[in-house]
């Protein structure tokens, strides 16, 4: 059986993307079940912004926003993602 697939460029990159999607998704969700905790309102429309972004550099700065943020417009300010 030839398993050099496995060993390939694509394989590596498609694995890499894979992981970084991932983590993003648990990111999303840590973001969502902190402001949730702190009692800040998440509407549909940032839910979906929060659980669509990809970048987990934005989601790291959300996250670090919504600490201490009373709003989602406090999570969200500043333009990123």
């Amino acid at each position: 059986m030839d398993l050099s697939f496995f060993q390939s460029q694509t394989a590596q990159q498609l694995r890499a993307e894979g992981r970084a999607e991932g983590r993003a998704e648990g990111q999303a969700k840590a973001l969502l079940l902190l402001l949730g905790h702190r009692g800040v309102e998440v509407g549909d429309g940032d839910r979906e912004r929060i659980v669509g972004c990809g970048d987990p550099e934005v989601l790291d700065e959300w996250f670090t926003r919504a600490l201490t943020a009373g709003s989602m417009a406090e999570v969200f300010e500043g333009g990123v993602g």
